[in-house]
This record gives structure tokens, sequence and C-alpha cells, in this order.
């Protein structure tokens, strides 16, 4: 399967490496990027764009319009974009709040309402929200915050995935532990050795392969980790 594959969160880490591998597998990626003037590295400019876009603030619209301007379909959707807060669940910073939610769980749902058209019309079209382990369950209370804005990024998943089954869209939360990224290493606060996390380049073989997959091997959710957890 291949196409016009949007992806959010591509300027580094896992979102990198999703259009990276994107792109090796026959893929056009559209990388919505807070700072789109340069092509992160490793990319092929000529399967790829980048356009503004910022999670927290919207335009998400703007953004589909004009892929199908430019390319006239949307096959796929991404969504790596993701902010960390290591605050309480009883903090009374409510714009650090609104803010994780903003970003986790309401832009990845803005812009499949913005794409589902096009999804529709694609017959087969896919999305993957990039959330957590910590949208499965509460490892402690220094998640206890992040893990409440992951929880809704996998129910997303689960309202898209039904919402979209009879159009042959087929949505699924892939929910990873620590990842070796920026945030991967800061939410293990020095605990984790970073060569021993789950890398960006192995998630991104399991995002691809599970777009890849048929409608009759659909998964709702994927859980991996890199250490010894309970269930996962």
């Amino acid at each position: 399967m291949s196409g016009v594959m949007l992806i959010t969160g591509a300027s580094r880490g896992i979102g990198l490496a999703v259009a990276r591998e994107a792109q090796a597998r026959g893929w056009f990626v559209s990388l919505g990027l807070r700072q789109p003037e340069h092509l992160p590295k490793g990319l092929d400019a000529s399967a790829a764009e980048t356009v503004a876009y910022e999670a927290s603030a919207g335009g998400e619209r703007d953004w589909v319009a004009g892929v199908l301007a430019r390319h006239g379909r949307v096959d796929a959707l991404v969504c790596c974009a993701g902010v960390l807060e290591q605050q309480s669940i009883v903090t009374e910073d409510e714009a650090a709040v609104q803010r994780l939610f903003e970003i986790n769980a309401h832009a990845p749902r803005r812009l499949a309402a913005a794409a589902w058209a096009p999804l529709q019309a694609a017959g087969n079209g896919r999305i993957v929200i990039l959330a957590s382990l910590s949208g499965k369950r509460v490892k402690g209370k220094r998640s206890g915050l992040y893990a409440f804005s992951k929880f809704a990024a996998v129910g997303l998943a689960h309202a898209l995935r039904h919402e979209g089954w009879a159009d042959g869209i087929r949505a699924t939360a892939i929910c990873p532990g620590l990842v070796n990224t920026e945030m991967g290493t800061r939410a293990a606060h020095g605990d984790i050795d970073a060569a021993t996390m789950t890398q960006p380049a192995d998630l991104a073989r399991l995002v691809l392969e599970t777009v890849g997959q048929p409608a009759t091997l659909s998964q709702a959710e994927i859980s991996l980790n890199c250490q010894l957890d309970g269930l996962y």
C-alpha cells in the first residue's frame, strides 16, 4: 500500500523515523512542521513536502485542503506529535493541562475530521495514533497527568475505527513504552540506558506494517515495551 501520508511530529524522533520508512516503501509524505523551511534530514525532497503546522493551534483543514489541491488524495494519517507533562494529576496549572490535551488528543481528532472525506474516498484509508503505554495503565503518580491525555488518545483511535469501518478506514493506537527520543530520555530520568529503549526506526517499521495490513487484518491496539512491566 502507498499513496499520500500526512505525518505530525516529523521533525525528529518517531515522526521523522516514520517519514523515512514511509518513503522507503513508496509513500509521498506531507509533514506538518512548526518550522517548515527545511526538510528534515534523511528525506527525499522529490517524495516529500513540508507544511507549516502547530498542533496546539489548529490549521488542520488548511493543511488537508492544500494536500488535496496539490496531490488530489489523502490515504493515511500518522499522528506522532506529542508533549510530556510530569505534573501532579491534581495540579492547578490549567494551562499545562489544556496544552497537553490539545496536542496529544484534540489535534489528531481535528486532523482526522479534516481528512475524513478523502480517507473515505480512498476506500482503504488508514489512521495511526502514536499513543503510549501510559494510555493503557498509570505506572505511577509522576506519569498520571500524561496518562490522562494518552488514555484519551487511545479512545480516539477506537472511536475513529468504529466511525470509519464501513468505509474501509482502519484506525490503530500504537502504544510503546520508553522510546529512544528526547521525550523518552527525559521520561526515563536517567534510569534506563537509551540503547535498551525501543528504537524509533524499529517502531517506524511497525507503524508502516500496520498501515499496510489489509482491512481484514485490523488491530485496534498494539502495545510494546522495552522492559518488563506487568502485562506489558
